[in-house]
């Protein structure tokens, strides 16, 4: 499970995040484009902005579940 002390600065306030164990498998980015992006460089992804309605929670919980490395959290309750 990712860890709420390593999200990267770049992921907006809310309960999804990104934390430091991102390898860049892009999984989260084609599953949730509206939501995750890359960051400069392609270093790693992050959450540019949280869901806002049923279709994007979905989503980003599937990008959540997709991960290879529990790079992805969800504080707050929010999954599926």
């Amino acid at each position: 499970m990712a860890d709420q002390e390593d999200r990267y600065p770049e992921n907006v306030p809310g309960p999804f995040y990104v934390d430091n164990n991102c390898i860049v498998c892009a999984q989260c980015v084609q599953t949730a484009p509206d939501n995750f992006k890359f960051a400069w460089g392609d270093k790693y992804a992050y959450v540019y902005k949280q869901p806002e309605n049923e279709e994007e929670i979905t989503k980003c919980s599937q990008a959540l579940d997709s991960c290879p490395v529990n790079a992805i959290g969800s504080d707050n309750g929010i999954e599926k």
